[in-house]
């Protein structure tokens, strides 16, 4: 069957299709229920069925496998690589997982794991699988504010982390940053097991409470923990995600749906069987690096290559090196990523033997057109754009080179994949937009395997941010869209107060709340600016108290250190204006839409609610002049 015929059934045969899929994997009881949705907008997948995910990336195949590689660890800062079997591969997670249980961990309980793109991180989150924890990986850059505050949501019964990552060729110290969340944190775990690299020298360490990894591996080494069987509905992982507020949403995932999902995603998205190779550059703390970094590649008996380091260093040719050293077939990276690499000769696309790459696939953030085409051009490759959000958990939009190629149009992540049955709407009304019309992109449910299932510990918040938007019960992916006379479906960007930074999602809510932490700020506005790499980047517009007598540039330099003290370097803003006041209605609202568009050049819309006209000249005047800190050129 071809994709239409396939995704239709998906849609409108749900049970008899998923239930088909189910048997990609292996169960220790097979499900006895495929789907219950009889309590919208929950759904459950694979009823009464139990698995284990690292049973299923891992112990399945060592027969088959076992001395096959599983994970190459590319780490071109410290000059590193570890190529690991299925085999191996299995030794470690066991060790790690015995070492985590005489650290007083079990099922059910949370793990925060705070490492880059080294082998551990695989280990450990393979570990937790295996002994039915709940793991929840906090990205390497993120502050000591941000990890206290998912540390507190997920109170976990352990910490892992590095004593430092590298970038660029320079040491970022994780365990001071470490250190500093658990004393701001309300719910510390009990210990924190340190996985010395020995780029951090001068690391502390709290007796008593750390735990240094090499010496409880050592101890363990040999050990076997049988796997813990899970029912297919209970919580795999949390991965937390920007929101409206400043509370981040801890997106939870199910063991049996998202296995099943990925497992099918393996060969029909990404055109990968078994003993093939996939390169995806992403950082194993984003959904992409737990679904292509690691869960999916390993269940569909493949190889990984988990990459540490710049896309420049030591050259901008290494990610193509690995292409051609490892054979790579399929390649996932980021709109961002290739821009970086866009920025280089050319002649780096052509310098390795790239005849075992088929696809090079992009997700993360709209890819553009010039983008696209240096790349497709440059590499002789397929380009494919695919759509997906850390709540999907997988692509929602894509092509299927592995089951039915279709034309790739630029722009476009393509079409839906099985179980999504997607619409684009009007925002006020519901109703269904003409092709070519713009709406917000919605799914109808029940949510496919491999989508969240809720909100940790908040089902409440779950309901009311996905599907509370409309008069019908829609999943709002809170994306405007427009959809072609031939299907096709193109993003346009979002509808909320989230920006796209590099792929990575930052709540402007977040930001304007570390901004207002300064004593000296009276209000602040934050909104997204388009930028060449980044796609886009936090522009901070704020008025201060009376009084303050510091020079505004300072003030704006100021507030920049603290967005970056509290939320991490990748939420640094990209400007900062200081002006006399913020445009707002007449009922006291911030017109954030205005700012985004005088700030871009464009029409700042109807301003008939505005209170003080005054405030929006001011606003020009200030763009006009330019940032107090950062850099921006007017349009």
């Amino acid at each position: 069957m071809g994709y239409e015929d396939t995704w239709r059934r998906s849609v409108d045969e749900p049970e008899a299709f998923w239930g088909e899929q189910a048997k990609l994997i292996d169960w220790q009881v097979p499900p006895r229920h495929i789907l219950d949705q009889s309590n919208p907008p929950f759904r459950r997948w694979f009823v009464g069925g139990t698995t284990n995910l690292c049973h299923n990336a891992v112990d399945r195949h060592l027969e088959a496998r076992g001395d096959q590689l599983a994970i190459v660890a590319v780490s071109t800062e410290t000059g590193t690589t570890r190529e690991i079997s299925y085999r191996e591969l299995h030794h470690e997670v066991n060790a790690f997982a015995a070492v985590m249980q005489a650290l007083g961990v079990g099922k059910g309980d949370r793990v925060v794991i705070y490492l880059p793109n080294i082998a551990e991180a695989v280990f450990a989150m393979l570990a937790c699988a295996r002994i039915g924890a709940i793991h929840s990986v906090v990205f390497g850059g993120f502050a000591a504010h941000n990890l206290a505050l998912r540390i507190d949501d997920a109170e976990p019964t352990l910490l892992i982390c590095a004593d430092a990552g590298m970038r660029g060729g320079k040491v970022i110290p994780y365990k001071p940053l470490v250190d500093a969340a658990l004393k701001e944190a309300k719910a510390p775990p009990p210990h924190v097991l340190v996985v010395n690299r020995g780029l951090d020298p001068t690391m502390a360490v709290v007796e008593g409470r750390d735990v240094d990894y090499a010496v409880q591996r050592e101890a363990h080494l040999g050990a076997t923990v049988p796997v813990a069987w899970l029912e297919s509905n209970e919580p795999s992982y949390l991965l937390y995600t920007s929101g409206t507020t400043g509370k981040p949403k801890g997106v939870q995932r199910d063991v049996g749906g998202y296995a099943v999902a990925l497992a099918l995603s393996m060969t029909t998205i990404f055109d990968l069987q078994p003993g093939q190779v996939i390169l995806c550059t992403s950082d194993v703390g984003w959904a992409v690096g737990h679904s292509y970094n690691v869960y999916g590649p390993l269940l569909g008996g493949c190889t990984a290559i988990l990459y540490e380091g710049m896309p420049t260093n030591p050259d901008p040719g290494i990610w193509w090196k690995l292409c051609e050293q490892y054979g790579v077939r399929t390649m996932f990276s980021s709109p961002t990523g290739i821009r970086i690499l866009k920025k280089q000769d050319e002649a780096w696309l052509k310098k390795y033997d790239l005849s075992a790459l088929r696809w090079i696939f992009l997700a993360g953030e709209p890819l553009d057109q010039p983008t696209y085409e240096w790349l497709s051009g440059g590499t002789g490759k397929t380009v494919i754009d695919n759509y997906w959000q850390t709540e999907t958990g997988w692509p929602a939009l894509s092509l299927m080179p592995g089951l039915d190629m279709r034309p790739v149009k630029p722009g476009s992540p393509g079409f839906p994949t099985f179980g999504y049955r997607m619409r684009v709407i009007d925002d006020a009304t519901g109703e269904d937009k003409a092709p070519g019309e713009k709406g917000v992109l919605v799914i109808e449910p029940p949510l496919p395997p491999g989508c969240l299932t809720t909100i940790w510990r908040d089902d409440a918040r779950y309901a009311r941010s996905y599907f509370g938007h409309f008069k019908e019960l829609l999943y709002s992916s809170l994306d405007w869209a427009v959809r072609d006379a031939d299907g096709y479906t193109f993003i346009l960007g979002r509808t909320d107060d989230v920006i796209n930074v590099a792929g990575h999602r930052l709540g402007t809510r977040e930001i304007e709340e570390s901004v207002a932490t300064l004593g000296a700020v009276a209000e602040v506005a934050v909104v997204g600016i388009a930028d060449e790499l980044k796609g886009q980047l936090p522009a901070v517009f704020a008025t201060l108290k009376q009084g303050v007598t510091d020079h505004p540039a300072d003030v704006a330099r100021a507030m920049e250190r603290r967005v970056v003290e509290l939320l991490g370097a990748l939420a640094r803003p990209g400007c900062v204006f200081v002006v006399g006041a913020l445009p707002k209605t007449r009922s006291g609202k911030l017109l954030r839409r205005s700012l985004q568009a005088l700030l871009q050049g464009t029409d700042p819309g109807d301003l008939s609610t505005l209170d003080d006209p005054s405030s929006l000249e001011e606003v020009r005047k200030a763009i006009a002049r330019g940032p107090d800190c950062g850099k921006h050129t007017p349009l």
